[in-house]
């Protein structure tokens, strides 16, 4: 195994109440701040770290509401369940599941209800939010910057409406999540502002052992995002990965090369995987990204029914910072903390 230490993450007691410690769905480096998502909020959090070179604790916690920086498709309250951020030039960007909801039985059901439970899925415009947050220099996220820089949301049309009719992921995208139906669950950005490319890593579907990434070329129109027309004319490319059938659980960019979180596409424990993709950032990368084009960084450990990875940061030192959902009760060494793990890669097992 390649993990060499645990880094602590310490919340405000409202942030424990809401039950965000533990819900933990996406993280992403600023230097000596860290971002972090949750599945079950509206808000991004910003801690701080005790030493940027070598970060062991992380703490002075900030809530963000993001209805007070960009308009949401759903209401200011709704559950965004916020699965992706990425870090790029003066903005932070926040990716949103974009998937369905099936209803889940309780232990207390009885058989009659937990069937009929199954049987109720919703779709959840809520979650269907592409954020590009400006960061003013002093670590603030902010509606506009003194320079300009702007907060903005994707527009009409959304993803899922020009994926409506795609041959591969259309008959995915009234299917929840968990059931292998579409999940974004990671995102990752390449270029300067302006002319960023974005990639989206999806938890599901896995077709036929083969994981898929979608690239996107967000621009500001007027204060909200669109999606330009890429090389190709369509306003969004394809990449197929042979994760060894599992699904992206999240994306992290180290230079040109993207590192992909990988795990099971439905509601199962492990195994979890990082791997690299070498120069995925390039435009000339194959849409068929085989096994032998990607390199097997790590294996992480996984709980039972707990400690599940959701989340990768790259840390100064090139180490990376892992954080899991439904963290086991030996990362909770306290009611407002929990522990990420500090993963070097090209470890043993890399």
């Amino acid at each position: 195994m390649s993990i060499t230490r645990s880094a602590a993450l310490q919340f405000r007691p409202d942030a424990v109440r809401s039950g965000t410690h533990v819900n933990l769905s996406a993280v992403r480096t600023d230097g000596a701040r860290l971002w972090i998502g949750g599945d079950e909020t509206a808000t991004v959090e910003r801690l701080t770290c005790d030493d940027p070179a070598r970060p062991t604790a992380y703490g002075q916690h900030v809530s963000y509401p993001l209805g007070e920086l960009v308009d949401l498709p759903g209401g200011p309250e709704d559950e965004v369940d916020v699965e992706g951020l990425a870090r790029s030039g003066p903005f932070l960007w926040a990716i949103g599941s974009h998937s369905a909801k099936r209803k889940k039985p309780k232990p207390h059901h009885s058989d009659a209800k937990a069937i009929k439970r199954l049987a109720k899925v919703r779709p959840e415009p809520s979650r269907r939010v592409l954020a590009r947050i400006a960061i003013s220099p002093d670590g603030e996220p902010v509606r506009e910057t003194a320079d300009g820089h702007r907060s903005a949301a994707l527009g009409e049309p959304g993803l899922l409406a020009l994926l409506a009719d795609d041959a591969h992921l259309a008959p995915f995208l009234d299917i929840p999540g968990k059931d292998n139906g579409f999940d974004i669950e990671g995102i990752a950005v390449h270029g300067p502002p302006g002319q960023e490319r974005v990639f989206l890593g999806l938890r599901g579907p896995v077709l036929r052992g083969w994981a898929v990434v979608l690239r996107i070329s967000p621009r500001d129109s007027d204060g909200e995002l669109v999606l330009r027309e890429l090389e190709h004319g369509g306003r969004y490319a394809k990449q197929f990965l042979d994760l060894d059938g599992l699904g992206v659980r999240d994306l992290c960019p180290q230079g040109d090369d993207l590192l992909v979180l990988a795990g099971p596409s439905m509601a199962l424990d492990g195994p979890v995987r990082i791997y690299r993709w070498p120069g995925a950032a390039h435009l000339d990368t194959p849409d068929m990204v085989r096994r032998d084009e990607l390199v097997l960084e790590a294996e992480l450990p996984h709980g039972d029914g707990d400690d599940h990875a959701e989340g990768l940061a790259l840390l100064p030192d090139g180490d990376l910072l892992v954080v899991y959902d439904s963290p086991a009760p030996e990362r909770r060494p306290a009611p407002d903390t929990v522990r990420a793990d500090v993963v070097r890669l090209g470890g043993d097992e890399g």
